[in-house]
């Protein structure tokens, strides 16, 4: 093929993945070149996600760049896509999955069972916030925005006395030194899509599909399949306070998955085990309605939070 652009947000963690992918090409003989889009979301940095509610807040220009053909495909977070993808565009692959896991960073040795009284943790994310609170409601919970290097940088000067971040990105960027726990998933269920890439294209660009379907894990893509599915069958996006997480054992998918009021005095929970992952994202997603989940959503929608119907 001719020379392949990748269009990408331009953080420290978004020019890393594509680099990633970039790499992978060059070994199989392409020449690649990576394009600098700014989105919506890096645009609103003083604001926190959950109030900004607009679709696609971190892919939208890359899709009208790969729309207009200035790039070719787009590296994503697979967390930030919208689960159902515009018209005009595919999923080509899904890479195998990091670490899926939420981390906490905090300056002293302490888990976060350890922390101390009303100590202050910083996320911008509703569904951290929300699992937080289930276990220890004492915190007090403080927005955090910006990059990686930004966020710790924070921590580090004493803004928060400990912050929540995925584990996949300082991995990725190599900033574990302040990681004191790896969370595990039953007390804070991962956000779908968490730890893998999703690379776009548009759709029916068969040619560009064959050089990528190497990158294309199988189990990344069952996995994350179950958990958009989930996410899809209760019309949330990704800041809204819904954790979803798949993994394969034994051959089987098995699903667990969280819906929880921000305040973390209602939390929902449901787990089931499949083989289809569609089937199973929204099996699992109409039970969790039927549950009470309808009802915490409204709630959430009606507190003046801007929430898209996908991330």
């Amino acid at each position: 093929m001719a020379q392949l652009r990748i269009g990408s947000r331009g953080s420290q963690l978004a020019l890393w993945q594509a680099e990633h992918i970039s790499a992978l090409l060059r070994e199989r003989g392409h020449q690649v070149e990576i394009q600098i889009i700014k989105t919506t979301g890096d645009k609103i940095v003083d604001v926190a996600l959950a109030k900004v509610g607009t679709k696609g807040m971190f892919t939208k220009e890359i899709e009208e760049a790969l729309a207009a053909g200035e790039v070719d495909l787009a590296v994503h977070s697979l967390k930030d896509l919208p689960t159902e993808l515009s018209a005009g565009f595919e999923l080509a692959a899904v890479t195998k999955r990091q670490h899926p896991n939420d981390v906490l960073l905090a300056r002293n040795d302490m888990t976060l069972a350890q922390l101390a009284v009303g100590a202050r943790v910083g996320t911008s994310s509703l569904r951290r916030q929300a699992q937080l609170k289930v276990v220890r409601p004492d915190l007090e919970i403080h927005p955090l925005r910006g990059n990686v290097d930004t966020r710790i940088r924070k921590l580090e000067h004493g803004e928060y006395d400990a912050i929540i971040l995925a584990a996949a990105g300082l991995n990725r960027l190599g900033r574990t030194e302040l990681v004191r726990q790896v969370i595990p998933t039953e007390i804070m269920c991962p956000a779908a899509g968490q730890g893998a890439l999703g690379i776009e294209i548009r759709a029916g660009d068969r040619q560009l599909r064959s050089c990528l379907e190497f990158l294309d894990n199988s189990d990344a893509r069952r996995t994350t399949t179950c958990e958009r599915a989930l996410l899809n069958a209760l019309g949330g996006g990704c800041q809204v306070p819904i954790g979803a997480f798949a993994e394969v054992t034994e051959g089987k998918l098995k699903l667990q998955a969280v819906v929880a009021r921000p305040d973390g005095t209602k939390i929902l929970r449901e787990s089931a085990i499949g083989d289809d992952p569609e089937r199973l994202g929204q099996s699992v997603g109409m039970t969790l309605l039927r549950n009470g989940a309808a009802a915490i959503l409204e709630e959430v929608y009606g507190e003046n939070m801007a929430i898209p119907q996908q991330p």
